[in-house]
């Protein structure tokens, strides 16, 4: 298929940046090129293809040498903020991050301060509701415009119809359902699940690491137990399989260098899982999306 790109190397499209290789790649630069998705996935359909949909910044780990499917990038961008109604409205591959603070220096809106520094594209936000200290994407949402993938058509789903709960939405639960275009947020009313004052410019900039990593691999099990005090309490702080490891400096955080292998964090994951599942009973979850063929 002439549209498509093939063996395109995609390593740099995870921050694990362990090398990976495409079979075939698309990447979605405007609306003209949402209209070509009905011919690829008719495409995979007669190949017998999976679809994989990718944003900047996306939180996961490529777990294969080549992808064997078909990967799309999303590269859908722009953005407005109506200082009058404080309506935002932002395409999918907007980073949160740089929106958070634009709103802060040019609009004095502070509402999602705790979003600044945050990796995130709005596609990866709204699909897994991500959040921090207890601020998520889905307290200030208002719908989404999305493509369905099944009829496609262009739908709007208000923020009932995205069933967000903590770290999923419908875009999650329906995996390759819905292409997600264009969010609307009101940013007129603070809405948090729990209230905090921590300082998250600080946090991020001195108490998180820095290097080849997707942040935060495991959702803490609830609000009085933390992955990163369950890892610490198995002795697996500072510990490495190769040249993956988890960081001194937050033991939630899963590093890799530029020479270590998916399979030496996938390694690395496995013994964590297992170490706390024996010591505590608990079962810690990815929150980090893992990538195989």
């Amino acid at each position: 298929m002439k549209i498509l790109q093939k063996n395109k190397d995609i390593t740099s499209l995870s921050n694990f940046k362990t090398p990976a290789i495409a079979r075939y790649y698309f990447e979605i630069n405007n609306l003209d090129d949402v209209d070509k998705l009905s011919k690829i996935i008719n495409f995979s359909e007669k190949e017998n293809l999976k679809i994989l949909f990718i944003g900047w910044w996306t939180n996961m780990l490529f777990a294969f040498d080549l992808f064997k499917w078909v990967i799309i990038k999303n590269n859908l961008n722009w953005w407005e903020y109506n200082k009058k109604s404080k309506i935002l409205k932002a395409y999918s591959n907007e980073l949160i991050s740089d929106i958070a603070e634009n709103l802060e220096k040019d609009y004095n809106q502070n509402l999602w301060h705790r979003f600044i520094w945050l990796p995130w594209s709005f596609w990866w936000a709204v699909y897994w509701n991500a959040g921090c200290f207890w601020l998520e994407t889905e307290n200030n949402f208002r719908e989404a415009t999305v493509y369905n993938l099944s009829t496609w058509k262009i739908e709007i789903l208000s923020k009932k119809e995205m069933l967000f709960n903590y770290r999923t939405s419908i875009l999650k639960q329906n995996n390759n359902k819905y292409f997600l275009i264009k969010s609307v947020f009101d940013l007129s009313t603070k809405i948090e699940k729990y209230h905090s004052d921590v300082d998250t410019i600080d946090f991020r900039e001195n108490k998180q690491p820095k290097g080849n990593t997707c942040g935060s691999f495991f959702k803490n099990p609830n609000r009085e137990q933390s992955a990163w005090f369950l890892i610490e309490q198995v002795w697996l702080k500072w510990y490495n399989i190769w040249w993956a490891s988890f960081s001194e400096k937050h033991a939630n955080f899963l590093m890799s260098d530029w020479t270590a292998t998916y399979k030496d964090l996938l390694n690395l994951i496995e013994l964590a899982k297992n170490k706390v599942l024996e010591k505590f009973w608990i079962e810690i979850e990815n929150e980090v999306r893992i990538i195989k063929n």
